[in-house]
């Protein structure tokens, strides 16, 4: 098995008197594909908000390649190699696609104040590189044709893959992706599953949360499932599909 480049030790997030997520601990393998499922309201997300630092966990660690960063700020997670996309999509509508994906290298960029005011050579060089990286990263997922239409203006599918490709533009080690199924066609799916076999093969690890089953089962090579924030299966897809509490979360208990 390959070694964790993330592991969760007892993670909890408490709203109040809500426990979202109870003490849940596994570790992602780096260089795979790593799915968490469970029905609606399963702290899926939650736990997502955790890792990336919209949410500083009530308790436990997040450890990521061996450092600590629970309670880490987004932009920090950002630095450190760790991208996400949303489950409801998050552009920047009144940008094209291509100044999308420039933005998401912002975090790797190296340019200072004055350089930007007085267009130093090594400023202009740089957003050279910058936009040569984004029409690589459109290239990449795809969506190449659509670099200088409005975000907002590229069909849905189109939508969520320049999310991905903005996600990608931070040079991550780790990507979430939060449901990238959803709203998708049966083709759109299977070519999802081929961009994610890309994403893996850039030395890249992925951690997705999905409910189409056949995404999950197709793409990933380990599961975890959560119920009411609570983890109650890990394991292969075979595994986890055939596991009884996994059943009983999804269709409920047999009369």
């Amino acid at each position: 098995m390959s070694e964790p480049i993330l592991k969760l030790e007892g993670v909890s997030k408490r709203f109040g008197g809500l426990l979202a997520v109870d003490s849940v601990s596994f570790d992602v393998p780096k260089g795979e594909v790593f799915a968490l499922i469970g029905p609606n309201g399963a702290g899926k997300t939650t736990l997502f908000n955790c890792i990336t630092g919209i949410f500083a966990p009530t308790e436990g660690a997040v450890i990521f390649e061996g450092a600590d960063i629970a309670g880490a700020k987004p932009h920090r997670a950002a630095a450190l190699g760790i991208a996400r996309t949303f489950q409801n999509i998050r552009l920047f509508e009144y940008m094209t696609a291509l100044d999308n994906v420039r933005v998401g290298q912002h975090c790797r960029m190296h340019a200072k104040l004055w350089g930007a005011l007085f267009k130093l050579p090594s400023e202009r060089r740089e957003e050279r590189e910058v936009t040569e990286r984004a029409i690589e990263l459109l290239r990449f997922v795809g969506i190449e044709r659509f670099a200088h239409s409005y975000a907002r203006n590229l069909p849905y599918g189109q939508q969520r893959r320049l999310e991905i490709a903005r996600a990608l533009a931070t040079r991550p080690r780790l990507l979430l992706l939060d449901e990238p199924a959803a709203g998708f066609t049966p083709q759109e799916k299977v070519e999802l599953m081929r961009l994610v076999e890309k994403i893996i093969g850039e030395g890249i690890t992925v951690f997705l949360i999905e409910h189409d089953m056949k995404v999950v089962m197709g793409a990933s090579q380990k599961i975890a499932v959560l119920d009411h924030g609570e983890k109650i299966a890990e394991g292969p897809p075979e595994e986890v599909r055939a596991n009884p509490r996994v059943i009983e979360a999804y269709l409920g208990k047999s009369a």
